[in-house]
């Protein structure tokens, strides 16, 4: 018998309960053991509902049991769930989540004390949600040198990007409607400013390239600026625009970015609508291949999560090999990122100016009211800074960068 204890009861945490509890027989024989939840910590009580039977709020009940084996971690946020998740490592017990912020900050720590442990710290839901990523990452494509990951990462921006693209909707009033659908938080900062979609690209650069990646110096941009003109543009070019977290390796540096990104057709990405993700991982010898699917919500998260568990039960007694460093990445800035870049400027009748600053560029031309006060354009590839210094001259309404 595997005994689980599952660290919060709120969505992902009510999805993990009823999987293990609706499917058991199924996934304990998956398992190779019986698996039962011994105990749920929550700091609220639950009247009425069957997690009453297993409830705790006090967690040195689950780290003094010599009999929980696996850990559930599915609190959120850095602390308490740090605390929580190395006292129950260095207790032995192995421990699954779905926690990226925690990932992102102490991952490579927390896979070094899993190992002195000799047990497992599994997080394939702390990205993609339901979707398989880590896994596949790290057992799958294993011999090839990955050249890039682009992906969506976040369910909330892509709704919100894909409703003003099909409806033409502002950018406040889809927010609005997400929140009012749930796919969006009353604070939603986390989500629009790019933040989450960071925390996510900063674990899959440390796990693609084997050193830590700190967020913090990723460069991250969020999709408030985009409005309603900007796709007016891509309608005519057949392309859209994504929230994307772009890892890449060019020459021996290594650049991690969450930014708004011009898609076209041939791009797997490009026909990822509304709420769901997609990570798009390119190899030197596979080339690419896609991993699609529901990024959030409480049972396809919570799915990931439990597969983790079998996972850990299947590898009782040894620990995988995960192969993350705790030496800091370095990496290289924004201004020295490449990509051609979309741009609409103030001013008509400047082409002899944009020609002069930009070099050869493709004009992007419309039977509207904004050929009347602005020029748009689509550069060659610049780097970060190459850009800066030729738009330094003029009044740039909008700049996307363009994924190639």
């Amino acid at each position: 018998m595997i005994n689980v204890a599952i660290l919060g009861y709120g969505t992902v945490g009510s999805g993990v309960y009823k999987i293990i509890k609706e499917n058991n027989s199924h996934i304990s024989r998956r398992a190779g053991d019986d698996i039962s939840v011994k105990y749920v910590l929550d700091l609220r009580d639950f009247p009425g509902d069957p997690v009453e039977e297993v409830l705790v709020h006090d967690v040195n009940v689950i780290m003094e049991d010599e009999e929980v084996d696996i850990v559930v971690e599915v609190m959120g946020g850095v602390e308490p769930a740090y605390t929580f998740v190395r006292r129950a490592l260095e207790s032995g017990k192995s421990v699954c989540t779905s926690n990226k912020e925690l990932v992102a900050a102490h991952g490579a720590e927390l896979l070094e004390i899993a190992r002195e442990n000799n047990v497992n710290f599994f997080f394939e839901a702390s990205v993609g949600g339901g979707i398989p990523i880590i896994r596949p990452l790290i057992e799958c494509i294993t011999v090839d040198h990955i050249e890039e990951i682009q992906g969506i990462m976040n369910g909330t921006t892509n709704y919100i990007l894909t409703k003003m693209e099909d409806e033409g909707a502002d950018f406040d009033t889809v927010l609005k409607v997400a929140q009012d659908k749930g796919y969006a938080e009353r604070n939603p900062e986390a989500d629009i400013e790019g933040y989450d979609a960071c925390r996510k690209i900063a674990i899959l650069t440390s796990l693609a390239y084997e050193k830590q990646v700190n967020y913090e110096d990723i460069y991250t941009e969020g999709i408030t600026k985009i409005t309603t003109d900007d796709f007016k543009y891509m309608k005519k070019l057949g392309t859209s625009i994504k929230l994307l977290g772009i890892a890449r390796k060019v020459l021996g540096i290594t650049y991690s970015m969450v930014a708004p990104f011009v898609v076209y057709p041939d791009n797997p990405l490009y026909g990822v609508k509304k709420v769901f993700n997609a990570i798009l991982v390119k190899g030197d010898m596979l080339g690419d291949v896609m991993f699609y699917g529901k990024g959030a919500g409480s049972l396809p998260t919570a799915s990931a999560v439990v597969s983790d568990v079998v996972d850990a039960v299947k590898r009782n007694g040894y620990t995988a090999s995960i192969y993350w460093n705790k030496e800091k990445r370095i990496l290289g800035g924004a201004d020295a990122f490449t990509t051609p870049y979309f741009v609409r400027v103030k001013g008509v009748n400047i082409k002899d100016k944009i020609q002069a600053a930009f070099g050869d560029v493709e004009y992007i031309e419309l039977d509207d009211k904004l050929a009347e006060t602005e020029t748009a354009f689509m550069t060659k590839v610049l780097s970060g800074s190459e850009f800066d210094q030729a738009a330094s001259d003029f009044e740039v309404i909008s700049r996307i960068r363009v994924s190639k």
